[in-house]
């Protein structure tokens, strides 16, 4: 299962996250990925220099690729990127909208040519409507599609931790090229696939849009509460350590109240009888709770949380996770020297992922220049 696609190629002229998402997890199956870089670097590589003199965000999304340099201004190297694309069984591209198209490389004029292929544009905004023409960055689609809104506390909106808008446009273009890989293999016919930033995450956005639009409900900024509902959220204990728990349901919530609480005649006390009433009544519903917490350190809490059969966890900082015993890692070979990384969420057959290195910039041009040199003569030869 791990190498499930060897024997497929993908060329990837890509930079930043969300096509190196995309075409990573491609590399971790198995497939060969080209990564084709401007002459001085897909920029990710400058973004800090954190991970042995490297960019955490490049050792993240570029293991298992080849990188190739090649200076698209040139003709030549355009040669270059059309031997390679004939061959290849994915094209995926997120340059700035409208530029590959004027290198010679649009979707529709590569798929008229070489049927089979499939191509995956990811963009900021599509490739139609009035902001398809804007360059966008991960923060940028957080305000515009409104997860700031929902992301924060009262006192203001907050951007979500990590490059989310790109990662779940790369998620979304994994998963449409391997849809569109099965096709092929029934209809022999490629596809183009097309994804945007805005896109993956309006998607996302369903439940509180639908809950503003058939209801007129406002999902409100909470920290750590969940929006939707109550009780859910973090609770400080006597040791100052934060407990996070969640009642999803009316058994759950008579279990906290007996268990948890030593108070069972909240169960259907008015106010507190539905998840819609507690949402209501939270402020006083949180002060009830939160003196039960003071009372118990976090392990202690726990326990007691467990016991009620409820779902809980710690609210652990970075440096918690780092230590953390759940966590599971893979060592990833890059030119900086070994990096233990965070391993892939799928597990295989209980198989330890086995991952290709990061490249070095241009590690690999030489050689595929001489390969597509070795694929040239092959044509004339047998013109």
């Amino acid at each position: 299962m791990q190498n499930c696609l060897e024997g497929i190629t993908v060329v990837a002229v890509e930079q930043a996250v969300a096509a190196p998402y995309a075409s990573s997890r491609l590399a971790d199956a198995g497939a060969r990925v080209i990564k084709v870089e401007r002459p001085e670097g897909d920029f990710a590589r400058n973004y800090d220099k954190l991970v042995r003199g490297q960019s955490a965000y490049f050792v993240w999304l570029n293991r298992g690729k080849e990188s190739v340099c090649l200076d698209l201004r040139s003709e030549a190297d355009r040669a270059v990127l059309d031997t390679l694309v004939a061959a290849a069984d994915v094209f995926i591209q997120n340059l700035k909208p409208g530029s590959i198209e004027k290198l010679g490389f649009g979707s529709a004029d590569l798929r008229r040519r070489f049927p089979r292929l499939i191509t995956c544009d990811i963009s900021g905004f599509g490739e139609a409507g009035p902001f398809s023409h804007l360059k966008a960055y991960d923060l940028i689609v957080q305000a515009e599609t409104g997860l700031c809104a929902i992301t924060g506390t009262q006192q203001g909106p907050a951007r979500v931790g990590v490059s989310v808008c790109d990662i779940s446009a790369g998620m979304t273009a994994h998963s449409a090229i391997l849809q569109s890989l099965y096709n092929r293999e029934v209809t022999g016919e490629g596809a183009g696939i097309q994804v945007s930033l805005f896109d993956a995450v309006a998607d996302w956005m369903n439940v509180p849009v639908l809950q503003h639009e058939y209801s007129g409900y406002q999902t409100v900024r909470g920290g750590v509460n969940h929006p939707s509902l109550a009780p859910y959220g973090a609770y400080r204990c006597a040791d100052c350590k934060d407990v996070i728990f969640s009642v999803q349901n009316d058994r759950e919530w008579v279990n906290f109240c007996e268990k948890f609480l030593k108070q069972p005649e909240l169960t259907r006390a008015p106010g507190f009888a539905d998840n819609m009433e507690r949402l209501g009544n939270r402020a006083r519903l949180d002060e009830i709770i939160k003196r039960r917490f003071s009372e118990l350190s976090c392990e202690e809490a726990m326990q007691e949380l467990e016991a009620a059969g409820l779902a809980y966890g710690r609210l652990n900082e970075i440096s918690d996770v780092s230590q953390h015993t759940h966590v599971r890692r893979v060592q990833v070979g890059t030119p900086g020297g070994a990096v233990e990384a965070i391993a892939p969420a799928a597990i295989f057959n209980s198989e330890k992922p086995l991952l290709r290195p990061v490249p070095a910039l241009g590690a690999h041009t030489a050689a595929i220049r001489e390969e597509v040199q070795a694929r040239l003569r092959l044509r004339a030869a047998s013109a």
